[in-house]
């Protein structure tokens, strides 16, 4: 993924889409908002089963792609934090037999 994040951040820097983390985020909800709302389109807002769409995978794109401009914006390297993520997740499964957050 580090390559990844580095191919989105030259992209970035080349169409001059540089921008401080707070305008990162509000873009990274805008865009999971509409995976959502493509999500219960393509149930008919829950009336049908799911059914992936073409829509669906270019909102998720885009999804990637502003939450990896959220990393680099952030100086974070999202490869790193993702296996972070991964051991964390391992060890609540280890302890509780499940991922979920305990409070």
């Amino acid at each position: 993924m580090r390559e990844t994040q580095q191919k989105v951040a030259a992209f970035a820097q080349a169409y001059g889409l540089g921008t401080d983390p707070q305008a990162r985020m509000l873009d990274l909800a805008s865009e999971v908002g509409e995976l959502a709302k493509e999500v219960l389109k393509s149930t008919a807002y829950g009336t049908r089963p799911f059914t992936p769409t073409a829509s669906l995978e270019e909102e998720l794109g885009d999804c990637v792609f502003s939450l990896l401009c959220v990393s680099e914006a952030l100086g974070l390297d999202g490869e790193k934090a993702l296996d972070q993520a991964l051991e964390k997740y391992k060890a609540r499964f280890a302890e509780a037999g499940d991922i979920g957050h305990r409070t």
